[in-house]
């Protein structure tokens, strides 16, 4: 009789949402991020009944593989990137999906640290995140989020320590300068909803005190919908974008929802959802605009 007690299986498969939330922000779309779990749940079927028992915690083990596949992917990301037709956003993800908030809690007491961990995946913080090369968005994500030492960082990077924490300091660099999340979700979703009424009304005046002077809009179709091909810099180029929509599509509805955890805009025509919308702000008003136009991405707000 074998020395290793299998694993329970019901146990091993229960931490599939922690692991989609991971490779989530890793990827950026929840194909992507399902089709690294099962390959992850593959890579675990394969082992031996002995190796399966010689692991002391499937889940550290299971976190570490999907990494691993996850950094692979991001490596190979750039190639199709360059065939994408128009700009590329990351998918956004609806209220509905469970793991939006799937982070373990955090014994940092550091307020930087406490607000990358309430906007881990926001928008915002997910369009920094593409930004990153593969090693320091790996590095960062497993230790500012999911609070993973250096050393055990260093073995799924193939990097020193020292190494992975300059990585993980330079992408918190990036982070601590393109977002500044001091406002609240009360504000945010004030913010969004007089941006909605005044687009719905066409108030030009309104709209021009809720987008910051130097607002970018940039919207996401894949070539598969109509949309802005290039990013939309300034509030008189945005507001005359979104106040045309209206003129593509009489019968569009916009409602207010939460988009990746925070507020955000979703437009439907006829039941049917065709355009999400992410919002940053800055000082009270619009300075980043998100717009999902690409169905391919939407598959999950239907």
């Amino acid at each position: 009789m074998s020395k290793f007690k299998e694993k329970n299986p019901a146990q091993v498969y229960s931490n599939r949402s922690k692991l989609e939330s991971l490779a989530y922000r890793f990827l950026g779309t929840i194909p992507d991020a399902e089709d690294a779990v099962q390959e992850t749940y593959l890579r675990w079927h394969r082992l031996t009944q002995t190796e399966r028992g010689q692991i002391v915690s499937p889940i550290a083990w299971q976190r570490t593989t999907l990494t691993r596949i996850c950094f692979d992917q991001l490596k190979s990301a750039k190639s199709k990137r360059e065939i994408y037709i128009g700009e590329w956003l990351p998918e956004p993800v609806s209220q509905d999906q469970c793991w939006v908030s799937a982070v373990e809690s955090s014994e940092a007491t550091d307020p930087v640290d406490d607000l990358i961990l309430e906007h881990s995946v926001s928008m915002a913080l997910m369009i920094v995140l593409d930004k990153m090369t593969p090693a320091e968005r790996v590095s960062f994500i497993l230790h500012d989020v999911f609070q993973y030492s250096f050393g055990e960082i260093s073995e799924i990077v193939n990097r020193t320590p020292q190494a992975c924490r300059q990585l993980a300091s330079s992408g918190r660099k990036r982070v601590n300068q393109e977002c500044h999340f001091a406002y609240s979700s009360e504000e945010h979703r004030r913010v969004n909803s007089a941006f909605r009424a005044a687009w719905l009304t066409g108030n030009i005046r309104e709209l021009v005190t809720i987008l910051d002077e130097r607002a970018c809009a940039i919207t996401d179709s894949g070539g598969l919908t109509s949309a802005a091909t290039e990013p939309l810099y300034g509030r008189d180029a945005i507001i005359n974008f979104f106040l045309s929509a209206f003129e593509r599509q009489h019968n569009l509805q916009i409602e207010e929802e939460y988009v990746n955890g925070e507020p955000g805009l979703v437009g439907k025509v006829a039941g049917h959802t065709v355009t999400v919308i992410s919002t940053y702000i800055k000082e009270g008003r619009i300075k980043d605009i998100w717009v999902m136009r690409n169905p391919e991405k939407l598959t999950v707000w239907h």
